[in-house]
């Protein structure tokens, strides 16, 4: 009797049916990581605009907020840009998997034109919500000029104001 030498069919499925399981799981890690990485860009750019608003409202607004991003870019009468030029392009940007918008906040009232001729308000509200909820990221965030803080809302909708339950200040 003669004996082959090798793995047979079944063993050689069931080394795929593994190797398949553990590549979904890794496939699984890699989607929240880049989810988590994906919020923390967002939530570093919503800090970069509350910067900006804040220096914008000290030295050009006159104590006023811009209505939108291109406001906060370069100006004729002010040279240096409030915001990077990645988030003064556009009315509503995309970057890093989150649409980012800003706007007049709820309570806000028209104020003085600013150093550069353009329209103000008197506060500003700002979110970022996931380009696709559960896959670019899996929380929303929002600021206005007076919260001091970003809240987070665990929904594809920012946060509204006023800011309150279900919605939490970042710790």
């Amino acid at each position: 009797m003669r004996r082959e030498s090798g793995f047979t069919l079944i063993e050689l499925l069931m080394v795929v049916a593994i190797l398949g399981i553990l590549a979904s799981m890794a496939i699984l890690n890699v989607w929240r990581a880049r989810s988590a990485a994906n919020e923390g860009a967002a939530i570093g750019t919503m800090r970069t605009i509350i910067s900006g608003q804040i220096a914008y409202s000290a030295t050009c607004g006159g104590g006023n907020f811009g209505t939108d991003f291109p406001t906060l870019g370069p100006q004729p009468l002010s040279p240096q840009p409030f915001l990077p030029p990645d988030l003064t392009a556009a009315a509503t940007l995309q970057k890093s998997g989150f649409t980012f918008t800003m706007g007049p906040a709820a309570a806000s009232v028209v104020g003085a034109n600013d150093c550069n001729g353009n329209p103000t308000e008197t506060a500003f509200y700002a979110s970022a919500i996931p380009s696709l909820f559960g896959t670019t990221g899996g929380r929303s965030f929002a600021t206005h000029s007076g919260a001091d803080a970003i809240w987070q809302v665990f929904d594809p909708a920012a946060p509204s104001e006023p800011f309150a339950a279900p919605a939490m200040p970042l710790q």
